[in-house]
């Protein structure tokens, strides 16, 4: 009876020491499949365990305690903050650039570009809270870089995460400002470029580098290490790029 005791405490400690926790910023929701795939190709004996969120709740949970081990985060601006604060292992690396697209799930006219936000027809736009997710504090810089921003602000509907601005952005509202690599999951390839969706001109906002950090609850864990040696590498740069994401 010891014996099997013995057996079953050694099969579960084995179990937990191959599962890593992980937070990741919504916009990634749509490539982490992929990278988690292709990362278990070489580590098949690791279970990922992912928790999505806004960067700034994923933040907090964070610094209460959350049992994260690992952050990708939608900007440099959160991992540089947990570092400040003695709660990583490594300094905050890019391992993505970010960008932001508007979406519509009827046909309009992008020729405009931004400026359609303008148009009589437009009554609802979704967006990201700025106060916590990267990608809606972008698309508000956007805005007021295009001198738009004071005249369509009452048009906003906001979303708590960048994930869920997509989907206001096909139900709830005329237009989002999404993550451009939102575009490219199965389900969102029907939106086609011009019709559905355009990009918004980089130069209106500020680039979105996109960081990743080891936190301290992984100290001395050589699989949560093996994953983020894995986010940096020339593999998952091309998973990246598959996604509509600029790489360093």
């Amino acid at each position: 009876m010891r014996k099997l005791l013995f057996l079953m405490f050694v099969l579960a400690s084995s179990l937990v020491a191959s599962t890593i926790n992980i937070a990741v910023a919504a916009n990634v929701s749509y490539a982490i499949e992929d990278l988690i795939k292709e990362f278990n190709k070489q580590n098949p004996d690791t279970k990922v365990l992912v928790t999505l969120g806004s960067s700034g709740k994923l933040t907090a949970q964070i610094k209460n305690g959350a049992p994260y081990q690992l952050f990708m985060a939608a900007n440099m601006k959160y991992p540089i903050t947990l570092d400040n604060d003695g709660l990583s292992l490594t300094k905050p690396l890019i391992y993505a650039q970010g960008s932001l697209a508007i979406l519509s799930s009827k046909e309009q006219d992008f020729s405009k570009g931004i400026n359609i936000v303008s148009e009589k027809n437009i009554e609802k736009i979704a967006i990201a809270n700025p106060k916590t997710a990267p990608y809606g504090k972008a698309a508000v810089e956007a805005l007021k870089n295009a001198k738009l921003y004071e005249d369509i602000e009452k048009k906003f509907v906001y979303a708590e995460s960048i994930s869920q601005t997509v989907s206001y952005a096909i139900t709830a509202a005329e237009l989002g400002f999404i993550a451009k690599s939102s575009l490219y999951s199965d389900k969102m390839k029907k939106y086609k470029e011009g019709i559905n969706w355009t990009d918004v001109d980089p130069k209106l906002y500020t680039p979105i580098n996109q960081g990743i950090i080891i936190l301290k609850k992984a100290e001395g864990n050589k699989e949560v290490k093996a994953f983020y040696d894995f986010i940096l590498s020339e593999k998952a740069k091309e998973i990246f790029k598959q996604f509509g994401y600029l790489v360093p």
